[in-house]
């Protein structure tokens, strides 16, 4: 996908990770490439650019994925009211399997919130049901951290724990400190889990012609 936006479908995404994960998916799992991938940077300028794109006439499509964070109802909510000011008649709750809805001008918007529509969490947390059920290491990534936080030695915020875990598994690799789409594409990440299928599913439907 170009780094030139030049489609009507757009996917907007908080950071560089998440556009990258999306790009590694939707090679693995063969997505037609009809959506041009959106880095927002950071989840204040995603939901700017919402009501934003919105008013652009060449838009049809836009799908939106962003972090829960510690509070996913917040989020939801936040996010709710942005599209439901486009003329949306969005649903109080978010569908388990992500929202998809169009409005009578023929826009279509979809939201995926990380990791499951579900759950407090962020994209690290979608990746760590990647990693296979028989890898040994992961284990261990979460027990140091454990170790270090009865110490009080770390420095990252409760929220962040999953990024932490996620980042030093990925350190002990064959090539340590590999990007998480790139851990994608190496295997080192495992694409069966069924959480995967159902954002691939999503993404899929959205942006189908």
């Amino acid at each position: 996908m170009s780094a030139k936006e030049k489609l009507t479908k757009q996917l907007l995404v908080e950071g560089n990770d998440d556009l990258h994960v999306l790009l590694a998916l939707c090679k693995k799992f063969q997505i037609a490439q009809t959506f041009d991938i959106i880095d927002c940077a950071g989840i204040e300028n995603l939901q700017d650019q919402i009501p934003l794109r919105f008013k652009q006439s060449e838009v049809d499509t836009i799908g939106i994925i962003v972090d829960a964070d510690s509070e996913i109802k917040n989020r939801w909510a936040s996010i709710r009211a942005i599209i439901s000011a486009q003329g949306f008649n969005i649903p109080e709750d978010l569908p388990s399997t992500g929202l998809i809805f169009s409005n009578n001008d023929n826009k279509k918007v979809g939201v995926w919130i990380m990791p499951d529509n579900n759950l407090n969490g962020m994209l690290e947390d979608f990746i760590a049901f990647l990693v296979p059920a028989s890898d040994r290491l992961f284990p261990i990534a979460h027990s140091t951290l454990n170790n270090i936080e009865q110490q009080q030695l770390h420095k990252y915020s409760s929220i962040h724990k999953s990024k932490a875990a996620i980042h030093s598994w990925l350190s002990w690799q064959e090539d340590p400190g590999t990007p998480l789409g790139l851990a994608i594409t190496k295997k080192y990440l495992s694409t069966d889990a069924e959480i995967c299928s159902r954002l691939m599913q999503w993404l899929e439907a959205l942006f189908s012609k």
